[in-house]
């Protein structure tokens, strides 16, 4: 599965599944496991809002455990919130449709993975099956080297493709190379973005652990 080098800390792995529900909940501190400060447990689907006293005029919205989080300046009226809640899961939605229908299904996951292979590991890596996968919370991406089969996290649909070619690249190597050893690093660092795609995950992990944007996308109000 994708992450750092050796002797680089690692963070926990957030959930940022995507999910179409409009059901808002109060604006309550949670946790990493999706409960409020109060214990009670919010719905998958649900849309949390979080108002911040730091912020001034930005709106920001991301996936986290199964739910949206909307982060909302303290001072926002209820009919504020409403309007700006509706706005940025509808475009948080778009967006992830964009880059949904960019990147493909199955098949298309398995001719980008190929053409990885090709391009960064001279072809010798050759999966069998390449496929999404919901049950990965815990991991970007896993393979097994004994039949070649790659699953990625369908979280990653949420995210830049170069970072979805990251993961792709990653699990391509560990068919070489099944330890996280010098030389399947060495493989993973012919891919040209492949110590920017590692940030941008590094800093979705940081952003979920201290309640910031983890795509880095801020909205500035009218």
């Amino acid at each position: 599965m994708p992450g750092t080098p050796p002797d680089t800390p690692r963070s926990a792995v957030p959930d940022l599944s995507a999910r179409e529900n409009l059901r808002v909940s109060r604006a309550v501190p949670a946790d990493r496991a999706g409960r409020t400060t109060t214990g009670t447990a919010l719905p998958e689907g649900a849309v949390e809002v979080r108002r911040s006293s730091r912020r001034r005029r930005t709106v920001t919205a991301y996936r986290e455990s199964g739910r949206t989080v909307v982060l909302i300046p303290a001072a926002f009226s209820p009919a504020e919130e409403q309007r700006w809640v509706a706005q940025m899961v509808a475009k948080l939605q778009t967006r992830e449709e964009r880059r949904r229908r960019s990147i493909g299904g199955d098949d298309e996951l398995m001719v980008r993975a190929r053409a990885l292979s090709a391009a960064h590991l001279d072809g010798v890596p050759q999966p069998a099956s390449v496929r999404w996968v919901d049950n990965q919370n815990r991991r970007w991406g896993s393979c097994t080297p004994a039949d070649r089969t790659i699953r990625l996290s369908s979280r990653l649909r949420a995210m830049p493709e170069y970072v979805v070619d990251y993961v792709l690249v990653h699990e391509l190597a560990h068919l070489v190379e099944p330890s996280h050893d010098a030389r399947f690093w060495s493989l993973v660092a012919r891919y040209p973005r492949a110590e920017r795609a590692r940030g941008f995950l590094e800093g979705v992990e940081l952003g979920s652990a201290h309640g910031a944007s983890p795509s880095g996308d801020d909205d500035l109000v009218d």
